[in-house]
């Protein structure tokens, strides 16, 4: 963690007890930043004193299932309205009106959605990896069940059933979250031979995720040791029911914002994604639909040869880029 002073709150948000970690000036522009599966608040530790030191308030959370955050016991408490709620009640819990969001994998979904909703309390929104995706006509795990074809399961479509995914994550949860942290980053992608097309998405049928997932031989600049013993110990004791609620609810979530779904957000936006990043790659047809669903849009940005990690792959770039987009509000 780079030398920023950071503060730890927990207070009761939307229902639940929400943990965040908090730099820079009270009285800065809050900058809210969200992160996604499986990873913590500190998975923005570059991004936080950046911001700061730059003048911005940053709070970066736990989301509901993680970290020092509350573990709701039912499916249903992690459906995106949830998520929502959590994000508009700690903008209030902060005594501010706005903010701009921030988010990645998981979390980007869940901010794209928060300024889709609420405009008047995000007035602006980046996203990290996951481009902006309105609810279609299909529903999510009849449309997925087809992208695996007859021989393999796309990776959200293996995660739905309890108990599957958990199998092969929890009898040695280090190496797992080693795995699937190196094997989708730009230098797992490359060991594997994969190539800019092959990063992780479907499981053979019979086969576990992590099979096909590459070890490093020398960990790589961006990942040490002690980052994965800390996100190691952010998991000790769950056994990622929360994480994994958050895919289990994508046919609730298409229900819930059916209304919404031709509603585009207006609001200054930017999207960053890495050359080799899965959700990029598989959402070439989202990323085409960004002058109609995205017309605020300042900026879309692929960074050469990186994977799906982009802010801890790539940090002084994403540094300047999330600068420059939030000098612009």
């Amino acid at each position: 963690m780079p030398d920023t002073a950071v503060t730890h709150h927990t207070e009761h948000v939307n229902g639940i007890d929400l943990h965040w970690v908090e730099s820079g000036p009270a009285d800065g522009p809050l900058v809210i930043l969200v992160h996604g599966f499986p990873e913590s608040w500190y998975s923005w530790r570059h991004q936080i004193a950046a911001l700061a030191d730059a003048g911005y308030r940053t709070v970066a959370i736990d989301v509901r299932g993680y970290g020092g955050s509350s573990r709701p016991s039912a499916v249903e408490d992690y459906r995106m309205l949830r998520h929502v709620g959590d994000n508009v009640g700690l903008v209030h819990a902060l005594g501010a009106e706005t903010a701009t969001i921030v988010g990645h994998d998981w979390g980007a979904p869940i901010a794209w959605t928060s300024a889709q909703l609420r405009p008047d309390v995000f007035t602006a929104v980046a996203g990290l990896s996951v481009p902006f995706s309105p609810s279609g006509r299909r529903r999510p795990t009849e449309a997925m069940a087809q992208a695996g074809g007859d021989n393999e399961d796309f990776y959200i479509t293996y995660f739905q059933a309890p108990g599957v995914v958990e199998a092969e994550i929890l009898p040695d949860v280090r190496r797992w979250l080693l795995g699937i942290y190196y094997s989708i980053s730009g230098d797992g992608v490359l060991a594997a031979g994969r190539g800019p097309r092959g990063a992780l998405g479907l499981v053979p049928r019979g086969d576990r995720l992590s099979d096909q997932f590459v070890h490093p031989v020398a960990m790589p600049e961006w990942l040490t040791e002690a980052d994965v013993d800390f996100y190691a110990g952010e998991f000790a004791g769950s056994d990622f029911f929360g994480p994994l609620a958050r895919y289990r609810n994508i046919d609730r979530d298409w229900e819930d914002l059916a209304a919404f779904s031709d509603v585009p957000i207006t609001v200054p936006s930017l999207f960053v994604a890495g050359e080799y990043d899965g959700p990029a790659i598989t959402g070439r047809r989202q990323i085409e639909r960004f002058d109609t669903t995205l017309p605020g849009l300042t900026r879309s940005v692929v960074l050469p040869r990186c994977g799906h990690w982009v802010q801890q792959e790539r940090p002084e770039e994403t540094n300047q880029l999330l600068l420059e987009f939030l000098a612009r509000r």
